[in-house]
């Protein structure tokens, strides 16, 4: 069952909501202040019904102070995801987070949105969830998700490309949350192919991309991310604790997981743009880099199937190029992948 809590969706040149109106106001003022006079005539609103979403909005937990001289300031947000709030700080965006949906709890995002999917919605749509009861990563495990410790969402992308170029958004995600998580914490993490972002050697953001497809077009792919942010070590299930992490734990501070949601949305826009204007190759140029798989010997699994070799790069797909023990170059685009140490 979902339980929706806040939503919006935010087209190309049409208005942005009332509350994600006022929250910009108030971060783009900052300590000055705004005037209700002001926001009144920037909204189209009366200073009445300002100061009815401004109640309403601290209702949910933002601190917004009302002074005669200052206006409205904005002093703290609450820990929580909020559509509004997120439209707020993400700013203009091509396509990624043109629609953002927030569930207090549900089963798994990547469900949500690929009914979403189903149902016509536009690419870009982004939904978050506090926490999911069935989150799941690849080849069916599962991914936990307590709530208000991470950021558990999934987006909803119509890429122009081969099915078998899919491969390429798991490389885009990896990405994005390579790049938001150094810009937000300086930590510089690796990547595992094919989808598994560490931080001194433990997970700490997954990502799971699912497909619907024709034989030569993909309809639509949804891009399901999981990042562990605001977990302290004990929260892990013991079992989990040596190959497990958060950033917390590694920063030894909680993070506003707000913003860090925002800098994923920027950075993956950011990417996918370039992957859908046939520029795969820098991607790819920049994942390479920050790779920890490439260069290693590895162990595949799939199944009871295996192959060993040296990973050497990857192909124009997103696939990833295994030279074998007996010289054959292998094209991998799933199983399970261990760095032989």
């Amino acid at each position: 069952m979902w339980r929706w809590i806040f939503g919006n969706e935010l087209e190309k040149g049409t208005p942005m909501t009332v509350d994600t109106q006022i929250l910009a106001a108030l971060r783009e003022n900052g300590a000055a202040g705004i005037a209700g006079t002001e926001l009144a005539l920037r909204l189209g609103i009366s200073r009445a019904a300002v100061w009815a979403r401004v109640s309403e909005l601290r209702a949910l937990g933002y601190d917004i102070e009302a002074s005669p001289h200052l206006g409205y300031r904005l002093l703290g947000v609450p820990d929580l995801l909020h559509a509004d709030d997120l439209l707020s700080r993400l700013g203009t965006t091509q396509i990624i987070g043109r629609d953002i949906r927030v569930f207090e709890e549900t089963t798994s995002t990547n469900d949500v949105v690929e009914k979403l999917a189903r149902d016509g919605v536009k690419e870009g749509a982004v939904v978050f969830a506090e926490s999911q009861t069935k989150g799941r990563g690849r080849l069916g495990r599962k991914w936990l998700s307590p709530a208000r410790k991470g950021l558990w969402f999934s987006v909803l992308l119509r890429p122009p490309l081969h099915p078998l170029a899919a491969t390429q958004l798991t490389v885009a995600g990896a990405i994005a949350l390579f790049r938001a998580i150094r810009l937000q914490t300086g930590l510089v993490p690796g990547i595992k192919w094919p989808n598994d972002i560490l931080l001194r050697g433990k997970k700490t953001a997954g990502i799971l991309t699912e497909m619907s497809a024709e034989p030569d077009k993909v309809k639509h792919i949804v891009l399901g991310m999981g990042v562990d942010v605001n977990l302290t070590a004990a929260e892990f299930p013991v079992e989990l604790r040596k190959i497990a992490t958060s950033l917390r734990v590694e920063t030894g501070q909680r993070l506003d997981r707000a913003e860090l949601a925002v800098r994923i949305l920027q950075e993956l826009d950011r990417v996918y743009a370039l992957i859908c204007s046939g520029k795969f190759e820098t991607v790819a140029d920049e994942w390479e880099e920050h790779c920890l798989t490439i260069g290693e010997r590895v162990t595949v699994r799939f199944g009871e199937r295996m192959i060993q070799g040296r990973a050497e790069s990857l192909d124009p797909d997103g696939a990833l190029l295994l030279r074998t023990q007996h010289g054959h170059l292998e094209r991998i685009i799933g199983g399970d992948v261990t760095v032989e140490k």
